[in-house]
């Protein structure tokens, strides 16, 4: 995919910056630093239920995902989880690019990462010596990380899902619409959802910031 693929006009920007009554609207980040991460390129697929979160579709076939509804959810999101104790928060992730990411986004969260292949049997086997039992999970991938997920259905454990537009909402509780396979655009995702818990827990004050950059976040490419 190229970069002008998901390249918006100035007119688009504009609207991306008012709401549906076309008052200004405040977002975590400023517009550009979501659109220069990429966060609103989807895929050429969209799902039924993907349908509602894509702003415009490019004549090559390219959805493009809509920047303040995953501004909006990811609001949502952080405030869901921050009710949640922190070491119950289980962050897991099958995506190279995630790794980091979610191991940071762990970090600073408080909770647990397991970045990879995620153990069978980790949640709904109580007999294996690395048996745990989360309250909340957080995927990057409900394609991926159907593992994981499953097992979160069967024993009862809500999932919070950053989802493209070619994801399936099969037993995912709560979606992020984003571009979930993007390197730039894992690690701002997960900055801001990281950012956003410390302050819906008043950790951090309501414009606070935490002390990590979000190129801490950032996976580095093996030279």
């Amino acid at each position: 995919m190229s970069e002008k693929e998901g390249q918006l006009s100035e007119e688009e920007k504009a609207e991306l910056q008012k709401s549906e009554k076309g008052t200004v609207i405040e977002l975590l980040v400023p517009l550009d630093t979501y659109l220069s991460a990429g966060v609103h390129i989807g895929t050429h697929t969209c799902t039924k239920y993907m349908e509602k979160f894509v702003y415009r579709v490019r004549p090559e076939g390219l959805y493009v995902l809509d920047v303040r509804k995953i501004d909006e959810r990811l609001r949502i999101a952080a405030k869901f989880l921050a009710r949640f104790t922190p070491e119950n928060i289980l962050a897991v992730t099958s995506r190279p690019y995630a790794y980091t990411p979610v191991s940071k986004f762990a970090e600073v969260v408080r909770g647990r990462a397991i970045v990879g292949r995620f153990p069978p049997g980790l949640l709904t086997n109580p007999y294996l010596p690395t048996h745990i039992e989360p309250e909340v999970l957080v995927v990057t991938d409900p394609r991926t990380d159907l593992q994981a997920i499953k097992e979160a259905s069967e024993t009862g454990i809500p999932v919070v899902a950053f989802s493209d537009t070619d994801a399936k909402a099969d037993f995912v509780d709560l979606i992020i619409p984003a571009n979930n396979k993007g390197r730039k655009s894992l690690a701002l995702l997960y900055w801001i959802l990281a950012r956003q818990i410390l302050r819906e827990r008043k950790e951090i004050p309501p414009e606070g910031d935490i002390p990590m950059r979000v190129e801490d976040f950032e996976t580095r490419l093996v030279e």
